[in-house]
């Protein structure tokens, strides 16, 4: 059976080499983003791979619940019924410290980095749970787990993290299956996006090998192809250059 795969976020980064990944082994693929124009080449890339068809890119904003609702109602029986969902879609704004950042800022990492991932999984899993068949595959972040990066954002992942874990509690005794993918510093436009300065966002991975977009595809590939009775709840990757650093102290002498 041809698998049928959500990416969010599938315009850049991760999401577009995971869209890429799913698509060389055959798969359907619903790419979602909100840049038309990186849709629009990402199924003209596709087509001339010989994937014509394959590819439905889908502009949409997650934060949209009704507009979710909408477009998953309305997809073509082509890609109706789906099989893996991978949430990626997801952002960091302004400085990492809470007393530095704009309320605006929050609002916006809060309804990408949570709320797409509610609209998203709402509008999909129904139908995984219905079909007894489905792999939910999140991507969070070690900013989830550890408090040394960008406050608002780390509490946003520490969401998706949470919430994958006790999704896979209540889907116990169904053939749906939920993992949450953790990376570190991967080499994407996240700080690009984060900072607004190419230098400073270029300075972030100076001096050492970050991930690649590529490696992190693989990564989510590799969870999903495991056997069908196995799991794997969650998986945290990093650079061999990064590692979790110590406690913090002020001292008052």
């Amino acid at each position: 059976m041809t698998e049928v795969v959500v990416v969010s976020g599938a315009t850049s980064g991760i999401g577009e080499a995971c869209a890429r990944r799913f698509l060389d082994e055959g798969a359907r693929v619903v790419a979602i983003g909100r840049r038309a124009d990186r849709l629009e080449a990402l199924a003209a890339s596709a087509a001339a791979g010989g994937a014509a068809g394959a590819l439905l890119p889908l502009e949409l904003d997650l934060r949209d619940r009704a507009a979710v609702e909408r477009a998953f109602s309305d997809l073509p029986d082509s890609h109706r019924e789906v099989t893996v969902l991978v949430n990626n879609a997801g952002l960091a704004l302004g400085p990492a410290s809470a007393l530095q950042g704009t309320p605006e800022q929050w609002d916006t990492m809060v309804d990408t980095n949570i709320k797409g991932v509610l609209h998203l999984t709402g509008a999909i899993l129904p139908g995984m749970v219905e079909r007894d068949r489905g792999h939910v595959i999140n991507i969070g972040s070690i900013g989830g787990s550890y408090a040394g990066g960008s406050t608002v954002y780390g509490g946003t992942k520490a969401f998706v993290h949470h919430f994958s874990l006790a999704l896979r509690r209540d889907l116990l005794g169904r053939r749906v299956r939920v993992t949450c993918v953790e990376p570190g510093s991967v080499a994407t436009e996240f700080n690009l996006v984060r900072l607004g300065d190419a230098g400073k966002a270029a300075e972030a991975h100076r001096g050492y090998r970050p991930m690649s977009a590529d490696e992190l595809a693989e990564i989510v590939h590799y969870c999903h192809r495991l056997p069908a009775h196995m799991n794997v709840n969650r998986i945290e990757l990093m650079p061999i250059m990064q590692a979790p650093s110590a406690f913090a102290i002020a001292r008052e002498d």
